[in-house]
């Protein structure tokens, strides 16, 4: 890839492998990134860990996976799972591992129109019924038995683009984020909506100079992230109602919950370390200029490691969540 690509590159998703000593990270070239710091069978310690990220150049392998960026990345116990326009492409990691880059299988959910190939922007898992939720510029979810490799069913309900999905395991429980400004959450036995939760019409979440979209959205137990347009904002999914404001600048395009804090980036240069009761702890500069997505690797005690990706060719690696380590080159 040449320097010109290099330059108007972003990084749109990442994920770890389940062994947690490998990560994928999909850009907007439609190519996908392995980092392979060592092999399976070698001792891993933290420093060694370092040492093989910052002075091998050979760690970082592409492959080409689909026609559009890659927005998507999903890790399963056996295969890397991504999105890329109108299709999901599943890999294996023990094949990824071996530089094995032909996929096991690509799938197409069941659109309108054959010549209709809206972006898949989110993607994720529901374990109680071993499905895979898709959402995109389609309106729609999408659900997908894993067994089988058959959508199985297609929730309706939003009037625009889906960015963003999670889902509540124990109370059987799909939530969905989009264009139109509205949180869904669905019963995912029956397919219904069973309410919508439009955060723009709070007077404290609404930000009218940034719209209505929501770009991101996480959930924990009884309690929902969620932000883009709006304020980023903590919610209580049992009374319905936010708990938290977060003053930060921008649209927020991905947050998650870590131990007692909330980790954040979009629209900006920093990491946003937030406490739960609304206050912005910290602020930790990165490489790119605006940032997309963060991982946080939790498959591994060893290797418990950040890392964040944007408008940049580089990915940025936390080993402490105070200061940025390194950056890795896709």
């Amino acid at each position: 890839m040449g320097p010109v690509e290099h330059l108007h590159m972003s990084v749109f998703s990442q994920s770890f492998s389940p062994c947690g000593r490998f990560l994928a990270a999909g850009n907007n070239y439609g190519e996908i990134a392995i980092v392979t710091p060592v092999s399976l069978s070698a001792p891993l310690t933290p420093l060694l860990f370092l040492n093989f990220l910052y002075f091998s150049p050979s760690l970082v392998y592409s492959l080409s996976a689909h026609e559009g960026p890659v927005f998507s990345l999903f890790s399963t116990d056996s295969h890397l799972l991504s999105a890329g326009n109108g299709e999901i492409s599943a890999w294996s990691w023990a094949e990824l591992i071996k530089r094995n880059t032909k996929a096991a299988w690509t799938r197409r959910p069941n659109y309108k129109s054959s010549l209709e190939i809206p972006e898949i922007n989110a993607m994720t898992v529901n374990p109680t019924e071993n499905s895979l939720v898709i959402g995109g510029g389609d309106n729609n979810i999408h659900i997908m038995d894993l067994e089988s490799g058959v959508f199985k069913s297609v929730l309706q309900g939003h009037t625009d683009y889906i960015h963003c999905l999670s889902v509540r395991e124990r109370e059987g429980e799909i939530l969905s984020g989009g264009e139109d400004g509205a949180v869904r959450i669905w019963d995912h036995r029956t397919g219904q909506s069973v309410h919508c939760i439009e955060v723009y019409k709070y007077e404290e979440c609404a930000r009218p100079q940034y719209g209505k979209w929501i770009s991101c959205l996480t959930t924990e137990s009884d309690w929902m992230l969620c932000g883009g347009g709006p304020s980023l904002s903590l919610w209580h999914l049992r009374s319905m109602s936010p708990t938290s404001i977060f003053p930060l600048s921008g649209c927020q395009r991905q947050a998650n919950f870590y131990q007692d804090m909330i980790l954040s980036v979009g629209e900006g240069q920093c990491v946003s370390h937030c406490l739960l009761g609304g206050e912005v702890k910290a602020q930790i500069p990165c490489t790119p200029h605006s940032l997309n997505t963060l991982a946080l690797n939790l498959n591994s005690t060893d290797n418990r490691v950040l890392t964040v990706g944007g408008s940049s060719h580089q990915i940025d690696v936390f080993t402490n969540l105070s200061y940025r380590t390194f950056s890795l080159s896709f």
